[in-house]
């Protein structure tokens, strides 16, 4: 099997071959073993581990370095430090975005949905969401209307995420946010099924319309 370098220390929040040990890397003697199917075998000798790991054609990998006796797993390195990578670049793309879909209060309703779509795919992604009507003219005259428009965005996007606060409005605009629900909870309604492999689309900040209507 490869070598890889020599691990500094313990196993550490971020990723990679030089935070955790493998194989003969591994110091304890004695270690708790999951085999590559998750079974628990039980607290072994780690030469004893290492043995029944190259039978499994894989690596023997620590799991858990600070658990009493260390946990390890047999297991493919290859692709288990690649699961983490992406699990990591995921969780890092999600909790750092805030995309944001505007609407008007005359928006068509080819447009609307247009919207709502981008919407339904930023918060599938993961992504917070701000959405933002703005008043022109004599709108002002009916902020009724923006709010109920941004009711029904709320509802028509409640498969995908939550509102964070009740639609507020403040002079020419109204506006709320929503967070992704849960991954788990997440369903597409309006986009494709492959929605997840397309890169981020871009965000709709310059899309509102122009010029007042008095």
């Amino acid at each position: 099997m490869p070598n890889y370098p020599r691990s500094g220390g313990q196993n550490r929040g971020a990723p990679g071959n030089n935070y955790i040990r493998k194989n003969d890397r591994i110091r304890a003697r004695e270690i708790r073993v999951i085999d590559p199917e998750g079974k628990q075998l039980g607290i072994m000798d780690r030469d004893q581990a290492l043995i029944l790991a190259r039978q499994y054609g894989l690596d023997l990998v620590e799991i858990a370095a600070t658990a009493k006796p260390p946990v390890c797993r047999i297991l493919d390195f290859g692709k288990y430090m690649y699961e983490l990578s992406k699990k990591n670049k995921e969780k890092s793309n999600s909790s750092s975005k805030i995309k944001e879909i505007k609407f008007r209060v005359r928006t068509e309703q080819h447009d609307y949905m247009t919207k709502v779509r981008r919407g339904e795919e930023f918060l599938y992604k993961g992504n917070k969401l701000k959405v933002t009507l703005m008043y022109r003219g004599r709108e002002n005259e009916h902020k009724e209307l923006g709010v109920e428009l941004l009711m029904r965005v709320i509802e028509d996007l409640n498969h995908v995420g939550s509102a964070d606060t009740s639609p507020r409005v403040s002079g020419r605009i109204a506006t709320f946010s929503m967070s992704p629900l849960p991954q788990a909870k997440r369903k597409l309604k309006y986009n494709e099924a492959d929605i997840a492999d397309r890169e981020d689309s871009p965000d709709d900040s310059n899309d509102a319309d122009e010029g007042d209507e008095d």
